[in-house]
Order: C-alpha cells, then structure tokens, then sequence
C-alpha cells in the first residue's frame, strides 16, 4: 500500500470511526430520554390511580406483559421499576441536562417546562455519556451525595461498569473523604475529584485486590513490584486522576553507590513527579530518609523550572505515623506514606470512620 493510499484509508477509517461514535451517543441518549419518559408516565399514573394496596405493582405487572408481548424483551418487571426509580432519582438534573442541549424537541422542551428553574440550580447535569446499564448501577446507591460522585467520576474518567462497580466495592469516596476534610465531601459530589494539591492525588490507602495478593501471604518486595507492572493499567486507575507512567527501578549513582526508584510516575495535573517506593514491612525513618534523598534528587537533577516538586509516596504494608511525624519537617507537602491492602475494606468500616463513630 502507498503513503497515498494509506494516508486515504486513515482519513476515511477515521470518518467511520467517529460516525460510529456519534451513532452510538445518539442511541443511548435516545434510549435514557425514553426509559426517563416511561418512568415519568409511570409515576404519573400512579399519582392519578387508586391509592389501594398492591395497586402499583399490579399496574407494572400487566403493562410489563403488554409491552414484552409487542416489543419484546427489555421491559420486565423489575426493568420497569427501575424506569421509574430511574425518573425519581434524576428527574431534575435530567431536565438540566436536556435544556443545555442545542437541539431541543418539543418533547424536551415539555419536560423542561413543568420542572422547577429554582431546583435546577442546585446540582449538575447528569452527562449523557453513560450507558443504562452504568444508571442501573448508580441507582443501587442509596446516599445522593456518594451517587453523585461516583457517576462524575464514571464520566470524567471513562470507566466501564465493572470498573464503576470495582471503585464503588474499594470504598473509594470513602478512602478520599478520609483522606481529605470532611467538608470536602459535597466538593466530590459535585465535581468528582479534583487535583490541585498533591495530597489531593492521594488516598487514605489503596487497595490493590486485583494484584490477587492474599493479604497474609509472604511476598518479597520485587514480587510486589512484578505484580504491579502486570497490571498497570489497573495500578494507575487506582492512583486516580492525571498519572502517566514513566518507569521502573530507575537509576541514578552517587560516587560508585547506585540507587533506584521502584516506579516513577508524572502527574500531568499538578505537572509533577511521583517516586513510589514499595515497602512489604512496617514503615521506618530510614525509609522516609531515602525517598527524601530520592525526591531531592529529582528536584535538583531531573525536573525543569517550569515544574513543580516532586513528590514520594512510600507504599507500606503498615504505616507508622509517629515515624512519619517525628522523621519529616512539620510542613511537609512533598512525602507521604500511605498503606495499600491486598483485599476490599469494609465499606460499613470506612463509613463508621467517616462519621467518626
């Protein structure tokens, strides 16, 4: 094939590409306005019908039966009850979104009418750029504020469903609430997670359960590292936001002593570097003074003017804060130890540290 012919097919495979794209987004935006539209019709009904038990559920049943019989599947009982919860959940921020749309149809604009202005502002969008199968799952989450955040997150990081639901069983709005102030909390339900400082990129502890580490198995350091690298896509999800790899054990010497850092990463949202040094034992002060040393190194030997501090993030099985306290300056903003574990916390734990009970 010529550099021609290439160059055509590129262009043209492109086109297809982000047709196929556009295609896709207009079908589950048709399909969420609809299923919005069904819930709507639903809740409505029941307002207007008798108030008697059993009446709903009855009603769902026979128009479950009628809607399977001329369209198929899709329209089971349950799937319309969550229709309906579907429509009381998001009516509002639905509504916002629908109107901030170019093209609105009249059906929209109807909707958009009967929905309060004052209640609009209150909470943002919901973006269209989830699946149903994504809402069927965010719609299992009882608390608002942690429904929010996770469809944010969702969203601005493209996650799949099973990585919504792996992020949502690791507890992970409860792991950056810990690590944050707690008045943060409605911060991350309204924007997801936002990088400004460097412990903003960090959580209380992250959990590396994909690493298939048994949590009382004896593994070396270079093992956990090996794993770490296997599945590094899944590593750098669970980092979080802005990380890009930059690689492993590298090494810098000082008159005829080499040294290396376990994983280096850049942060292109603080436009920083990240030193992870992995330790499998309890965290020590010469631990602390030898990411020190690694971090001053690459201040003074690798970053540019234009970028910020570096940061280290000694990785330890347990984490001795006294250690940490009496090791570094008080001000400290460049190194920090933080725990990772081999399986899923508890989220009714992490929920108890949250509320401080």
């Amino acid at each position: 094939m010529s550099k021609t012919t290439r160059q055509l097919f590129q262009s043209v495979r492109t086109l297809i590409l982000h047709a196929q794209q556009r295609v896709v987004r207009n079908v589950n935006t048709a399909m969420l306005i609809t299923y919005f539209e069904i819930g709507r019709n639903i809740v409505e009904h029941e307002l207007q019908g008798n108030p008697r038990a059993g009446y709903a559920d009855q009603t769902i049943r026979k128009l479950s039966d009628d809607l399977t019989k001329e369209f198929g599947k899709g329209y089971s009982k349950s799937n319309l009850e969550y229709m309906r919860q579907f429509y009381s959940t998001y009516e509002k921020r639905i509504v916002q979104s629908l109107i901030g749309q170019s093209s609105q149809s009249g059906k929209t604009a109807a909707i958009a009418k009967r929905s309060s202005a004052r209640s609009l502002k209150s909470s943002p969008p919901v973006p269209f750029s989830l699946s149903w199968t994504h809402y069927l799952q965010l719609l299992k989450i009882n608390d608002e504020e942690e429904r929010d955040f996770y469809e944010i997150e969702a969203v601005q990081n493209n996650w799949s469903v099973r990585e919504l639901m792996r992020q949502y069983n690791a507890s992970l709005y409860e792991r950056l609430v810990l690590s944050r102030d707690k008045r943060t909390m409605k911060k991350l339900a309204k924007k997801g997670q936002i990088i400004e400082q460097p412990i903003d990129a960090l959580k209380s502890h992250y959990v590396l359960e994909f690493l298939n580490l048994n949590e009382n198995e004896n593994y070396t350091e270079s093992e956990l590292e090996a794993a770490i690298i296997n599945k590094l896509e899944h590593f750098m999800l669970e980092l979080g936001k802005g990380f890009l790899f930059e690689g492993r054990q590298r090494r810098f010497t000082f008159e005829g002593d080499s040294f290396y850092v376990d994983l280096v990463f850049y942060n292109r949202l603080l436009k920083c570097f990240v030193l992870f040094d992995l330790k499998i034992g309890k965290l020590t002060h010469q631990d602390i003074g030898q990411m020190q040393m690694y971090v001053n190194y690459y201040d003074r030997k690798v970053k540019t003017r234009v970028e910020k501090p570096t940061i280290g993030v000694i990785l330890c099985k347990e984490e001795n804060k006294t250690v940490v306290e009496f090791t570094l300056p008080e001000k400290n903003r460049s190194i920090f130890a933080k725990e990772y574990k081999a399986v899923f916390p508890s989220k009714e734990a992490l929920k108890r540290q949250v509320n401080g009970t």
